[in-house]
């Protein structure tokens, strides 16, 4: 099992600034306006988000402390709605179309009223998921609901900088293992 510490020295020297950056986000200062639990909420929907399962696991392992099983649960929710919404809705946001806009979604998203999970931490793992999946119409949606309940601009910036790090850092360790991979046959 690839622990957090061994994951951030597998990032090649290339890749220094990723390490750096990834243990300045799981940190309060690097996350300003945030609580440990929604650093946590966010790092783990991004790890799930950025599909590298190593890094979700490593993750996860290193937020029990932080994230009961109930807020692990929440994050995981995001994460897989974010994954059906953002598709979706990107669709929608991007089709020219405006037809497909006044017909129903017809997408089941009952885990959405109750996710394990308090509502601000929710819609900063989802705005984080929206993110990495490239959904601006989500994006936006998740950004008002947050800035509603009274999130900073700060706030929200640090879910969105912890999402960009945390897929950074996940790609880079794909494409490291791949080459490894490649190498040896």
């Amino acid at each position: 099992m690839n622990t957090l510490d061994a994951l951030k020295s597998a990032l090649p020297d290339y890749a220094k600034d990723l390490r750096l950056n990834l243990e300045s986000v799981l940190s309060e200062p690097g996350a300003p306006g945030l609580s440990d639990g929604q650093i946590g909420a966010i790092a783990l929907a991004s790890a799930i988000s950025a599909r590298y399962l190593p890094l979700s696991a490593a993750l996860e392992t290193a937020l029990a402390g932080k994230l009961g099983p109930g807020e692990i649960a929440g994050a995981r929710a995001a994460a897989a709605m974010m994954a059906m919404t953002n598709v979706y809705y990107r669709f929608m946001h991007l089709a020219e179309n405006k037809e497909y806009e006044t017909l129903r979604a017809g997408l089941r998203m009952n885990v959405m009223a109750n996710p394990g999970i308090d509502k601000v931490s929710f819609e900063l793992a989802a705005l984080a998921a929206s993110a990495i999946n490239g959904c601006g119409a989500c994006m936006d949606s998740h950004e008002k609901v947050l800035r509603a309940h009274g999130v900073t601009a700060q706030g929200v910036q640090s879910a969105v900088r912890i999402a960009a790090v945390v897929h950074a850092v996940a790609v880079t360790l794909e494409q490291a293992a791949q080459a490894t991979l490649a190498q040896a046959a």
